[in-house]
């Protein structure tokens, strides 16, 4: 059995992964990495704990995925490549299955996204995986939430509500078939839209990840802006796992849409003379792009449907703290 913190980060976190940009890795005090001339450097971190941001009984792998790409996430909301990662790993006890599974999937998951491992912190205590992610951006390419403008038009990547439908197939034991399978993988992995971020920076000027659900994370643009939005709920996209996993469309928990939280798809607003760009990036992409409302000047948020009637939230989305 390996002991002491430094067998086991030796043991399992030393990185194979060799950029060219880090002069310094694993086992100094501080690693050392250098940033592209005309680039400036994009910091995102995330804090997983245990039984609050996944259940208790996810596998390590799932856990080593998703803690990866919530951070991803964060980077390709800004438009930036990500380039490295900090590791700080709360252990309750030195488990060696458990974080050989769990670093094998940490460096396969890194080793996809081009991202290398450069240092963090290993201790004694509940279980928590804190990851922090670099990344390199063009200073006139940086998407932000308070660029948003009247009459700029809001579309979504991917489809909305599948996590948090696959948390409740979780905490209610009932994964009886693909679908619901499918919804599970959808909470437990994540896939950051890096490449569409990157790509979508050079004609979209304000974006945002969706972590906490659509509806907080629009609001924190509209917030950011000083602007409004009207948002309709019938262009929600939705995957046809999560119609069949609701009976149909008409049966859809449209505020577990709205407000569940870990889509990590990505809230985008451009301009109009924009959309046609932005629609080719995401047909190349082989990624659907879905517009869904427009930011208007009134400082209010509305969700209606086709008819013009509006829907009313009983919660904006995911809070740590109520």
């Amino acid at each position: 059995m390996v002991s002491g913190e430094f067998n086991l980060i030796n043991k399992y976190f030393l990185s194979s992964s060799n950029r060219k940009d880090v002069s310094l890795g694993i086992g100094d005090d501080c690693a050392i990495v250098s940033v592209p001339e005309g680039k400036q450097l994009a910091i995102t971190t995330d804090t997983l704990i245990d039984g609050v941001h996944f259940p208790s009984n996810t596998s390590p792998e799932d856990i080593a995925c998703k803690a990866i790409a919530v951070n991803l996430s964060d980077l390709a909301s800004m438009g930036a490549e990500p380039a490295w990662l900090t590791l700080a790993l709360s252990l309750p006890q030195v488990d060696e299955s458990w974080i050989k599974s769990f670093s094998d999937s940490f460096r396969q998951w890194a080793e996809k996204y081009n991202v290398q491992l450069i240092g963090g912190d290993t201790t004694q205590g509940p279980l928590s995986i804190t990851v922090q992610a670099m990344g390199l951006v063009d200073a006139e390419n940086i998407m932000r939430r308070d660029c948003a403008r009247p009459g700029d038009a809001i579309y979504v990547s991917g489809t909305l509500g599948d996590a948090a439908a696959g948390l409740k197939i979780v905490q209610q034991g009932q994964v009886v078939d693909a679908n619901h399978a499918w919804l599970v993988d959808r909470l437990n992995r994540p896939q950051p839209r890096v490449e569409l971020g990157m790509k979508v920076s050079a004609v979209c000027r304000c974006a945002i990840d969706i972590s906490d659900g659509l509806a907080a994370d629009l609001g924190h643009i509209l917030e950011a802006s000083k602007c409004g939005a009207t948002v309709n709920i019938d262009r929600l996209p939705l995957s046809h796992q999560l119609v069949e996993y609701s009976t149909n469309r008409d049966e859809v928990d449209w505020e577990m849409v709205l407000s569940g939280g870990d889509d990590y798809e990505l809230c985008l607003v451009v301009t109009p003379e924009n959309d046609n760009k932005l629609m080719k990036i995401a047909s190349e992409l082989s990624l659907p792009l879905t517009r869904i409302g427009v930011i208007e000047e009134h400082r209010s948020f509305n969700i209606i449907d086709e008819t013009g009637a509006r829907y009313l939230l009983d919660k904006a989305g995911y809070e740590h703290f109520t």
